[in-house]
């Protein structure tokens, strides 16, 4: 079992051994690249079995990071060969996209970790997933609006050295 057999499927469709979830309200278009491959990187050619140098290629991250990925709980139980290689499938590549945003995010790695846990727990700790993500969606928005702040500052100043070097200019 992969960490993400226990999350809902988006799009509507439906996974066996899933429970189907309910919605009481619309949920929002699916953001570009939440479970589907990155453009620039192409699902590797195979069978829904791919080596750890296969899965590094398809998603930036380096075979090192897999491994303590998988160490640390947030990739757990990684199929192997009967030689003790790791094969990752589909559902590993769609968790992994998933774990790569949310460190885009900045979420620290025990909250990914923890997450990774309530997954694998089931359905029972829903809510406990859904207050985890928003709170770190607020932390998000907050540095969003810092951000902004930031580039007005930036703005404002560039703005002050294109009009001193168009005056100069004039003269």
């Amino acid at each position: 079992m992969t960490v993400t057999q226990s999350e809902p499927v988006t799009g509507g469709t439906v996974v066996e051994g899933l429970p189907k979830v309910v919605r009481t309200r619309p949920r929002p278009a699916t953001p570009a690249g939440c479970g589907t491959p990155r453009a620039p990187h192409p699902r590797p050619a195979g069978q829904d079995r791919y080596t750890i140098s296969e899965v590094a290629g398809h998603t930036g991250l380096s075979a090192h990071t897999l491994r303590w990925y998988e160490r640390i709980g947030l990739m757990p139980h990684v199929d192997r060969t009967h030689t003790g290689q790791r094969r990752f499938t589909n559902r590993d590549l769609d968790w992994l996209e998933l774990v790569t945003r949310l460190r885009l995010t900045g979420m620290p790695v025990a909250d990914m970790v923890r997450y990774a846990e309530l997954v694998r727990e089931g359905e029972g700790t829903f809510p406990e997933r859904e207050e985890l993500l928003t709170r770190h969606r607020e932390d998000v928005r907050q540095r969003i609006a810092d951000l902004q702040s930031t580039l007005d500052v930036l703005d404002y100043k560039i703005d002050i050295y294109a009009d001193a070097r168009r005056a100069s200019e004039r003269v």
